[in-house]
């Protein structure tokens, strides 16, 4: 059941779709999906029967253990709905778990469907649940997505507490970039809910069902970006109070008292953190309005991701460590263990003897004695081999004296470089929104087995030519203190990145942009699987830049390009 709860992708949940989208009005699918005739304007609403004018299309009769393309065996049906199907299945070929939504080839919204999951399958970005095939076949439309049996739901972690700020910040910041991307590319997920979000083991967000949820529901809007906005704002809001943002409840969760309206969540709930408050309201359909300032309203997931990052970030908490119970002593530890229970009765008068410890009778003693000379002799000997092995060493070694040359005596010694501590760590993200910026301490922590990790990026090496990565993207080091800087020797998670490694001024405080590193420390080159590099004269700095503008291919004839840092030390002193 944790599987099935985590993997299948829920789109016969319909609780809580009116506040998001009420408007719904036009095809926004992808692109493609726009030009269709066959695309359908209209509302969800809380029944599962075919909208409008759209014919009722059964659901096609198939079973556990049918396959597809003699590929991809059915498992288990998880929604059956509005005449389409969706399974666990296992694809054979390669031996894992898919998830295969199936309709009829003439179903009205298979045209859409099929478009809308070819258009995200283009995407090519790990922070969805990727497409992996969309066919039509022997009267079938089926699209075939990731399983991701180790993930969690959202709606799971909301309904055991709400989030921890530093949780919610690392929520509405990786669902705001994923979704600006998204929109970059014509595509809209329409049915952003807690069940379309999910978190894998290692603390990232992935979304599913982007386009395709929405095509295989009928979902349109008018303001596409707009509607993806507001289901984050609502998604920040549920992480932040264990509330949903609407009168009606959803999802699992109470929604808010009838006729008080929307609430700021720290309203509802003591002890939010009030700038994660107030991003929230920004997001929701409320104009942004809030008790204590008038900030603009976030309308797209770029404005949203800006306002993200215009925010102070928001830490980690310390982990807590409890006390070790008070060590209390044992019958056992006490001496009275096996032995019988004290009776009331008259005293005995015998009294049994105590035998000797085996060392204080006259033979153990004889024994101990034996023992302590033999200790001492063998120390003695070994005292005098060491001794001798010491003074036949100074006779065959001839100290040599040297002649101080004429200004000797005013160098001074230096001490030998070694690696610097470093206190923090941060992505170098010129355009203000950074890419992998939870994976960064994995560089700096001391091992290899760890790196920070871009994402794959799709016919580009240069971070997907996008406008705002012209730049790059890399690691910036805080030495906490300036520094004398000397070398280098980082371990890149991949051979073939193109590099360079370049310092901020000895004044420089928290710089970000290209511009505040002045100091060039190595040339920008294709470098291999480690970085090293020492420096004839020393720099003095406080922060270094590990800046990366080309990525490698994973793979021979891959047509995607990813790389990373594994590990980072400064030497110096």
């Amino acid at each position: 059941m944790a599987e099935r709860s985590t993997a299948a992708v829920d789109v016969a949940d319909n609780s809580g779709d009116d506040p998001l989208t009420a408007q719904a009005d036009k095809a926004t699918t992808d692109g493609a999906a726009e030009s269709q005739d066959t695309a359908e304007k209209t509302s969800p609403d809380t029944n599962s029967e075919p909208k409008g004018d759209e014919p009722a299309t059964a659901a096609p009769e198939l079973h556990s253990g049918h396959k597809l393309a003699r590929r991809y065996r059915l498992e288990e049906c998880i929604t059956r709905l509005d005449g389409f199907s969706s399974w666990r299945a296992v694809d054979e070929k390669l031996r894992r778990a898919v998830g295969v939504h199936l309709l009829p080839a003439d179903h009205p919204r298979a045209r859409s469907v099929l478009a809308a999951a070819r258009s995200a399958a283009l995407l090519g970005d790990p922070r969805f649940v990727m497409v992996l095939d969309a066919v039509e076949e022997n009267d079938l439309v089926y699209v075939v997505h990731e399983w991701l049996p180790d993930a969690t739901e959202l709606t799971a972690l909301l309904a055991v507490a709400p989030m921890e700020p530093h949780d919610a910040y690392q929520l509405v910041d990786q669902l705001s970039q994923a979704m600006t991307a998204a929109h970059r590319e014509g595509l809209a997920h329409l049915k952003l809910t807690p069940s379309a979000v999910l978190r894998t083991s290692s603390g990232q967000y992935r979304i599913r069902g982007l386009a395709v949820n929405a095509a295989l529901r009928g979902i349109t809007a008018d303001r596409p970006q707009r509607t993806d906005t507001e289901a984050i704002g609502a998604l920040l809001y549920a992480a932040l109070t264990q509330r949903w943002p609407y009168e009606n409840d959803a999802y699992g969760l109470s929604g808010l008292p009838k006729g008080v309206g929307l609430l700021p969540p720290d309203q509802v709930r003591a002890g939010v953190h009030r700038g994660l408050s107030e991003l929230a309201m920004r997001a929701l359909v409320n104009d942004g309005a809030t008790a204590s300032r008038q900030e603009p309203p976030c309308t797209t997931p770029d404005e949203l991701a800006k306002a993200v990052g215009a925010m102070a970030r928001i830490r980690r908490p310390e982990p807590t460590f409890t006390s070790p119970p008070e060590y209390q002593r044992t019958t056992y530890q006490q001496g009275t263990y096996g032995r019988p229970a004290t009776r009331p009765g008259p005293a005995v008068g015998r009294t049994m003897a105590v035998p000797l410890a085996p060392l204080e009778s006259r033979t153990g003693k004889v024994l101990k004695w034996g023992v302590a000379a033999l200790l001492i002799a063998a120390l003695g000997l070994g005292s005098w081999q060491i001794a001798d092995e010491l003074l036949s060493r100074d006779k065959d070694s001839t100290p040599t004296q040297t002649t101080p040359k004429e200004g000797d005596d005013d160098e001074k010694v230096k001490a030998p470089d070694k690696p610097l501590s470093i206190e923090h760590a941060t992505e170098f993200a010129p355009s203000g929104s950074g890419i992998q910026e939870d994976e960064v301490p994995n560089a700096v922590d001391g091992t290899s087995h760890t790196s920070w990790i871009t994402p794959q990026y799709r016919g580009y090496p240069n971070f997907g030519n996008l406008d705002n990565r012209k730049q790059g993207s890399g690691i910036i080091v805080d030495l906490g203190k300036v520094r004398d800087v000397s070398g280098v020797e980082i371990d890149m998670h991949r051979s073939g990145q193109k590099t360079e490694v370049l310092a901020a001024a000895e004044d420089a405080s928290e710089p970000t942009s290209l511009s505040d590193f002045s100091q060039r420390l190595t040339g920008l080159k294709t470098v291999g699987k480690t970085l090293n590099a020492t420096f004839e004269e020393p720099t003095r700095t406080r922060y270094v830049l590990i800046r990366i503008t080309e990525l490698p291919p994973e793979g021979s004839s891959s047509k995607t390009y990813r790389g990373g840092i594994s590990e980072i030390q400064i030497l110096g002193r």
